[in-house]
């Protein structure tokens, strides 16, 4: 609690409105003097701190091991003890997609490592003969001249129709200016440049499911929506728990003594990450165990049909996309 001396004019300095008390009764503002000592900023500062740090603390606790809690706990109106919904989102999201850039996949490394195997093989070869060995080796596709060839002069049965001709001539334009090392390295890139978008496409279709599977008159759409932003914060979370620890460990070599730590709590961790909606489902909603279970399995399964159409989707728009 802030003890600034309140100032003597009773005017709001934020929306110009009376002040009575110490807040305004319109905007919220603390109606104290705005010049402050060293002293009061120091404390101020301390107050604010240590409040945000027990919010936050608080929040994942209850994330993590209490499902539904947040949820419920928002909803009853008890808000300023925990990070908002949506800010607990992007600030989760922030860290996870900021580590993932900074510590990137090792996919690429271990492309790397066959190329130069491939490279090696092909040493004394003439520096065209290498290239055309390599693609024909990953790729093996017909030229774009002998399918416009046969597209001219072949027989009606053996032309590809508009939409074939045009995915061909995408795959052949990647194939023929890109290695498979290339294309896997842009494709990792965009993929997890783009998760956000993804789970921005995910999360207001898994709201609107709760939506549909749930009594209209007890529960809204937005108490849906606050449901699915702590269950994807959740998500996020634990992926980033996972990726942190597999990190960690992978810095000490595949061969470590340490190394079956990491398998252990992946193995925990996707195990708790697929059971964590079922209890959050039956906490939530109320419902007895045997429907929240039904729900669930009814749900994750639609959810995992929508998710699989947009990822491969995804997977197409990007790969035809590639320069």
């Amino acid at each position: 609690m802030s003890h600034s001396p309140i100032r003597k004019d009773k005017t709001c300095l934020n929306c110009r409105h009376v002040v009575e008390q110490k807040y305004c009764p319109n905007c919220g503002q603390e109606n104290t003097d705005s010049r402050k000592t060293f002293h009061h900023l120091f404390i101020h500062f301390f107050e604010d701190l240590t409040h945000y740090e027990n919010a936050f603390w608080k929040t994942i606790r209850n994330l993590l091991f209490k499902p539904a809690t947040l949820t419920k706990e928002y909803l009853s109106g008890k808000r300023l003890s925990y990070l908002a919904p949506v800010r607990l989102y992007i600030f989760i999201s922030f860290i996870t997609f900021l580590m993932i850039a900074l510590f990137p996949s090792d996919i690429g490394k271990n492309i790397n490592n066959n190329e130069n195997e491939i490279s090696s093989s092909l040493i004394n070869q003439d520096k065209k003969e290498v290239k055309d060995s390599y693609k024909k080796t990953h790729f093996d596709l017909p030229p774009m001249k002998e399918i416009d060839s046969v597209q001219k002069y072949g027989k009606k049965s053996e032309k590809l129709s508009e939409f074939q001709y045009w995915l061909y001539e995408k795959v052949a334009h990647v194939t023929e200016h890109n290695t498979k090392k290339e294309i896997i390295e842009k494709f990792i890139e965009s993929f997890f440049h783009n998760i956000p978008k993804i789970l921005f496409i995910i999360m207001p279709f898994f709201a609107f499911l709760l939506w549909l599977f749930h009594s209209k008159k007890k529960w809204y759409y937005f108490d849906h929506g606050i449901f699915t932003l702590h269950y994807f914060s959740f998500l996020l979370l634990i992926f980033l728990i996972l990726f942190i620890i597999d990190k960690i460990i992978g810095a000490f070599g595949v061969d470590s003594p340490v190394a079956f730590v990491s398998r252990i709590t992946n193995f925990f961790g996707v195990l708790w990450m697929c059971y964590y909606f079922y209890p959050a489902h039956h906490r939530f909603y109320g419902e007895t165990r045997w429907i929240s279970f039904v729900k669930s399995l009814a749900l994750f399964f639609i959810n995992s049909i929508f998710i699989l159409f947009l990822l491969i989707a995804y997977i197409f728009y990007t790969f035809i996309n590639l320069h």
